[in-house]
């Protein structure tokens, strides 16, 4: 009977940290949605303008959301390959 080995490789668990706070970034990106929402359409309405601050506003989380989330890929893939 032959005997298989498998390499192994250790894995960081910090890396286990870093994966968990990219995932939490589907809830930060809901949240900021909603609350640039919200804000855009207070403004909208204290102002009068039409959806221009709300569509602006909620333009604004979503792009700083993504680009932020973006930035800690790159991290953490820099991370690994070291």
């Amino acid at each position: 009977m032959s005997v298989i080995k498998h390499r192994t490789r250790r894995v960081n668990p910090d890396m286990f940290r870093e994966i968990i706070m990219l995932s939490a970034w589907g809830f930060a990106l809901a949240l900021a949605s909603f609350l640039f929402l919200w804000i855009g359409k207070l403004l909208d309405e204290l102002l009068g303008t039409a959806p221009k601050f709300m569509l602006g506003l909620f333009s604004l989380a979503i792009i700083g959301c993504f680009i932020e989330l973006y930035q800690g890929a790159l991290k953490i893939m820099k991370d690994i390959s070291k």
